[in-house]
């Protein structure tokens, strides 16, 4: 630990006794324990910091591997979490393993790669913020040629949306973000997640921390690399859930979707209509081969760009979010149309 990371948290005593980690794990043996050993060495100050691991029923050596690392590592706990999913995972941290020093809760997922001293920054500026929550930016990464190419996706607007959170450089006040930090009075005041939400459960709880007065600052200086999915189906399985959730949040709280949120429900709707109905309007054609050129004319920038035919990647992995975020969001509201009114 270098002398300015030591004082960003102690020269404003910052007890890490007052931090508790949650992450939620699911078959992750390929990074849980370098996701703890970027979270645990080379600070000795973490070694006061309680982290729970909560895993919704690995079949692989995720359990194993967090076991064996808790013992070297006394403050590392494993917890089971019979509903699998990550919100319930959360939850059931803050409710079996929060103790009455615990004043902020940081969320760590195990598919990202975290920078030295994260933590205890996300709980310093929680503290120093007038915030109940502290997103940070996520910077997209990737081993393999699909993710390499799904993360320069990420880069542009076309992957984004515009979200502050993923790429970002300033930071500010925003209504949603990568969710980083809780302070846990705000948490409890919530009462956590909504475990109806198998996917944005963070963009749900936000909403409900609006609605009680709190804050969420984003910190564009805390950033993170977020690890891609792997394949294809495993992109297109995480999208579709990111448009079912959205669907569900907007219905269960009866808000108005921004233009953003509406562009991949439109986009799908024209691509699907325009081939049926190709052949008695031919014209039509024209709208969804204009859509696939621009991917494509996206995927050619970021390979000259980035001077790799990984790139390349970033046409089908476009189309992937695309498609099936729009997807997700129609055929969720389709079925629970009567909710509308």
């Amino acid at each position: 630990m270098n002398a300015l990371s030591q004082s960003f948290y102690t020269a404003n005593a910052l007890d890490p006794r007052s931090v508790l980690v949650a992450i939620p794990t699911f078959n992750e043996e390929a990074h849980i324990a370098n996701t703890l050993h970027e979270l645990l060495d080379n600070d000795v100050a973490m070694l006061s910091v309680k982290i729970v691991v909560a895993d919704g029923g690995s079949t692989d050596r995720t359990c194993e591997i967090v076991t064996r690392l808790a013992e070297r590592y006394p403050n590392l706990e494993l917890i089971h979490n019979p509903d699998r999913i990550q919100a319930a995972a959360i939850n059931r941290v803050v409710e079996t393993c929060a103790e009455a020093h615990h004043e902020y809760l940081v969320r760590v997922d195990a598919h990202a790669k975290y920078p030295r001293g994260y933590v205890l920054r996300v709980a310093k500026t929680l503290m120093v913020h007038d915030a109940a929550a502290v997103a940070t930016v996520m910077d997209s990464v990737g081993d393999n040629c699909f993710q390499r190419g799904s993360a320069w996706a990420m880069e542009t607007i076309l992957g984004t949306g515009g979200s502050s959170h993923r790429g970002g450089h300033k930071s500010g006040y925003v209504d949603h973000g990568h969710h980083a930090g809780f302070r846990l009075d705000f948490w409890r005041q919530t009462g956590g997640y909504d475990t109806t939400f198998i996917a944005n459960e963070d963009a749900e709880l936000d909403y409900r921390l609006g609605m009680i007065g709190g804050k969420i600052w984003l910190d564009a200086t805390i950033r993170l690399d977020y690890i891609m999915r792997a394949t294809a189906m495993k992109l297109a399985k995480q999208y579709w859930n990111y448009g079912t959730g959205r669907a569900q949040t907007i219905l269960h709280h009866k808000i108005q979707p921004r233009l953003r949120q509406m562009v991949p429900p439109v986009i799908f709707l024209v691509n699907l209509f325009s081939i049926l109905l190709a052949t008695t309007f031919p014209m039509l054609i024209l709208l969804p081969v204009s859509y696939v050129l621009i991917l494509a004319g996206t995927a050619l920038f970021l390979a000259a760009k980035h001077r790799c035919k990984c790139a390349l990647m970033a046409a089908p992995a476009l189309f992937i979010m695309h498609q099936c975020w729009g997807a997700g969001f129609l055929v969720y509201m389709l079925r629970n149309v009567r909710r509308w009114v």
